[in-house]
């Protein structure tokens, strides 16, 4: 059931509820940093959320500048953490 709804809401997220949201956690996403995010989450929230995300986290940091990258990566595991017992 949680993995539907998950998959539902990310059908759904629009790069400007990505881009508020990273403002909200203070990351301020270049415009190609956010799509560049916003596809690897449209592409890869399964893996992300429930598999080994290691891989697509050094895809990333090659691509987004190393402050983007490091705040991605301590949301990652702040979140992860925090919702465990729900996934």
């Amino acid at each position: 059931m949680n993995e539907f709804l998950i998959k539902n809401y990310i059908s759904k997220l629009t790069t400007e509820e990505i881009n508020t949201f990273s403002k909200k956690q203070g990351l301020n996403l270049t415009p190609e940093e956010l799509k560049i995010v916003e596809n690897y989450i449209r592409n890869n929230w399964h893996t992300i959320i429930y598999g080994n995300p290691r891989p697509i986290l050094d895809q990333l940091k090659q691509k987004l500048n190393e402050n983007s990258y490091q705040k991605i990566e301590n949301l990652y595991i702040q979140f992860k953490n925090k919702y465990k017992n729900y996934l």
